[in-house]
């Protein structure tokens, strides 16, 4: 299954950003039918308001979990603010990775 439009965003922002070595987006929205948001590019409950991020880069060396988090919800500030309305994020080293 391809990306939609939010999600294609989001790994251009993160993959820019971080440089990973390992990047998996899964869109959960599908999880939470019936919630009341705002989701979609078009205002529309049209799925992409919810994801799992899975990132694994260098970017994150000498970071904390809290810290790696704020970095994450930074690059993804306009998504966040608007259509996604949860996201889940494990940010790890790639030695963390491997462990």
């Amino acid at each position: 299954m391809s990306d939609g439009p939010i999600a294609t965003v989001m790994r251009e922002k993160l993959t820019a950003a971080f440089a990973p070595v390992r990047l998996d987006l899964e869109d959960d929205s599908w999880k939470h039918a019936g919630h009341h948001h705002e989701g979609g590019i078009d205002g529309r409950d049209n799925g992409e308001s919810h994801f799992q991020l899975t990132i694994v880069s260098e970017a994150f060396s000498g970071q904390n979990r809290v810290q790696r988090q704020r970095a994450v919800n930074a690059v993804l500030k306009a998504e966040l603010a608007g259509p996604v309305h949860a996201l889940s994020i494990r940010a790890q080293t790639p030695q963390e990775a491997q462990s």
